[in-house]
């Protein structure tokens, strides 16, 4: 039995050590097109699911795949990755000085059972003047994360207080995954 971590996420890479460093990645090809209108838990678990599917077809039958996504849900619109400087500072305006949830869909899968959940996490943003985003934004680190920040690294600066589960903000629930992973004996 091998276990396939299906992102190409280096944050969820180094958090799966975490839990072993027995497994592989593989990047799933899914389309990550999702039904409309789906609420923010759902979107999370089903393009979680789109991405573990299709790196299951490729695998053993013993195989289990842990695949997960994660977006950012503020004033009502789900935020994903910043297609842009526009988009990132826009995002990052609209997150200023507010509260937001972060969802982070799980989808694991084996011949057998499949597993899928989501864990919401809220974060509180300090009030950000222009010149806050404008220095964040040109690190270049908005541009691959939901919600144009990495709490993990200096988008932490911006961050003024989390009530839920830090792992799962940075992308990756990881104590959740630890005790789901069980149920597939690993």
């Amino acid at each position: 039995m091998a276990l396939i971590l299906a992102s190409g996420s280096p944050r969820r890479r180094e958090l799966m050590r975490y839990i072993t460093d027995d497994f592989t990645v593989r990047v799933s090809d899914a389309d990550e097109t999702a039904p409309a209108g789906l609420a923010p838990g759902a979107l999370v678990e089903y393009l979680a699911k789109q991405k573990g599917d299709a790196v299951f077809e490729r695998c053993e039958g013993n195989d289990v795949v842990v695949s997960a996504d994660t977006v950012v849900y503020a004033n009502g619109k789900v935020l994903g990755k910043p297609r842009g400087e526009a988009e990132a500072r826009a995002m990052l305006g609209a997150l200023s000085g507010r509260i937001h949830t972060v969802y982070t869909g799980v989808y694991i899968r084996a011949a057998a059972q499949t597993k899928s959940f989501h864990v919401a996490t809220d974060v509180e943003f300090y009030p950000l003047t222009e010149e806050e985003i404008s220095e964040y934004v040109a690190t270049g680190e908005p541009f691959d994360k939901a919600g144009g920040y990495g709490i993990q690294t200096k988008g932490g600066l911006l961050v003024k207080g989390i009530r839920g589960d830090y792992y799962n903000v940075v992308g990756f629930p990881l104590a959740e995954v630890r005790r789901a992973l069980r149920a597939f004996g690993i």
